[in-house]
């Protein structure tokens, strides 16, 4: 099997927004990141990823079964962790771990124990005196205590400080590392996906702008600098998209050679980090719309 995740033709219309005939697959033992603005259909993507919607038309599979035929086996080998606590709040984490210990054939409770400790939660307290970063600890212990062969993250590391957000992110790089599990990863801070991420989707209003691997986007894309009396009909041409501020410019490009030999020493060209590429990709996409050619 080598994508744990397929969408194929995959559409679903709100009265409000849609998202129209997408393709996507996500292979098996990688970190897929998956980064879009408010509102581009990133929760929807996983809502339809985790059967909690369904597909106004075409499929969706993971582990390369159907959740029509496959729904408790899929669910078995999924460890979800959401942006918020979503365990009862009267509960502490010893009698969580009692209800959703069933749900899971390959629940470890000496592994839970192990996060439990590792991340020094009190396990006789009541979710409701956890800290936001306490709660994110305890989905994740939750998650990885029954030997998921998928973690499906939303926004785990929204609202919390650099130094707790560096210590989460390692866990999953030791989980990825020990045990070659396969982590979709949504999340609005790129800095996170350009430490661990192996692959990076770019949504942007229920349409996939970019599906690549990190290492591949790092190496192709420059963010140049200069001034405007650079620009005309013709230089443009080498650029995705351009943002001018007074008498200087920044511009997304992929095509380094070109942009060396059209401009010499008279811009200044850096390597685009995954949130200019983001940027100016989105603002692409709104100029040219259909025409994108990234």
């Amino acid at each position: 099997m080598e994508n744990v995740i397929e969408l194929h033709g995959v559409s679903k219309k709100f009265q409000t927004f849609s998202i129209d005939d997408i393709d996507l697959q996500m292979k098996q033992g990688y970190t897929t990141g998956f980064i879009g603005a408010n509102g581009s259909g990133k929760s929807t993507i996983i809502k339809l990823m985790m059967n909690l919607l369904k597909p106004d038309k075409g499929k969706v599979r993971v582990f390369g079964m159907d959740y029509a035929n496959h729904e408790k086996e899929i669910k078995n080998r999924i460890g979800f962790v959401y942006d918020s606590n979503i365990y009862y709040e009267s509960l502490n984490l010893k009698d969580i771990s009692r209800i959703v210990a069933p749900a899971y054939t390959q629940w470890d409770d000496k592994l839970f124990i192990k996060y439990v400790n590792q991340f020094e939660l009190p396990i006789n307290k009541s979710m409701k005196h956890f800290s936001k970063g306490m709660q994110m600890k305890a989905s994740i212990a939750i998650a990885l205590s029954h030997h998921a062969d998928l973690i499906i993250m939303d926004e785990p590391t929204a609202g919390l400080d650099p130094t707790f957000r560096r210590e989460l992110l390692d866990i999953f790089q030791e989980v990825m590392v020990n045990e070659g599990k396969s982590i979709f990863f949504s999340t609005h801070t790129t800095s996170d996906l350009e430490r661990f991420a192996d692959y990076i989707v770019l949504f942007n209003k229920g349409e996939i702008l970019l599906n690549q691997r990190l290492d591949e986007l790092q190496e192709q894309y420059i963010l140049v600098k200069g001034s405007t009396d650079l620009l005309d009909r013709d230089t443009e041409t080498h650029f995705i998209n351009i943002e001018r501020s007074q008498d200087v410019f920044q511009a997304l490009s992929k095509n380094i050679q070109e942009v060396q030999e059209v401009f010499h020493d008279h811009v200044v060209i850096e390597k685009a980090s995954l949130d200019e590429m983001m940027f100016h990709m989105k603002s692409a996409h709104r100029n040219q719309g259909k025409q994108l050619n990234i």
